[in-house]
């Protein structure tokens, strides 16, 4: 399966996006919640119709970037909150990007890539921090599927990936997930570690 610009922009234009909420995920609302520096430069990947976006935009922070290959998907967030800067709306692949981050939000973008990108990405989030930024969100901790998205795993193999980048501050199953999807989540936050100019 190619899941590439056509599959995504193909999914959203039928409305085929079982994975979308309808609102803002409760985990991210609570971070966000806490969260103090309204200046922060945040990043949401594979953003779709990205209602965190959505309610850190509503709630003053100014530098809010949705990322998404769907042109459908980055539309629709448009017509739905035409406040949001058009330019923090980037159509471009996740990999493609050139820009500096202090966080990036994870909400179903790293389980609807194919799992052999998942070193990447641990790769390309880390290149994209600034010194200290940190990936929180939450990853799915179940099975799931094995030819198309969302794909499952669990903490030891999302360690894996992460560890050699990032700091893992807290990786737990998510307390506060809503109902259908309680047990099978973990929040995570992990900070971007100084890693020597050596490594490959």
């Amino acid at each position: 399966m190619d899941l590439n610009e056509d599959f995504w922009d193909n999914r959203y234009q039928s409305n085929d996006i079982g994975w979308d909420l309808g609102k803002i995920s409760p985990p991210l609302k609570a971070y966000f919640d806490q969260l103090t520096n309204k200046n922060f430069n945040i990043l949401i990947p594979g953003g779709g119709n990205s209602y965190e976006a959505e309610y850190l935009h509503n709630n003053g922070f100014n530098n809010v970037y949705v990322v998404d290959v769907s042109k459908t998907a980055l539309n629709n967030f448009n017509a739905r909150v035409p406040s949001f800067p058009k330019s923090h709306l980037v159509k471009s692949d996740f990999f493609d990007l050139d820009m500096s981050f202090d966080l990036i939000i994870e909400q179903t973008f790293f389980c609807a890539l194919d799992p052999n990108l998942r070193p990447a990405y641990a790769a390309k989030a880390s290149e994209l921090l600034q010194d200290k930024g940190k990936v929180t969100g939450l990853l799915f901790d179940a099975p799931l599927n094995d030819t198309h998205p969302p794909f499952g795993g669990c903490k030891a193999e999302y360690l894996e990936y992460f560890k050699p980048y990032f700091k893992i501050n807290i990786m737990e199953q998510a307390y506060n997930s809503i109902k259908p999807r309680q047990g099978k989540e973990l929040f995570f936050i992990i900070q971007k570690k100084k890693i020597s100019k050596t490594v490959f």
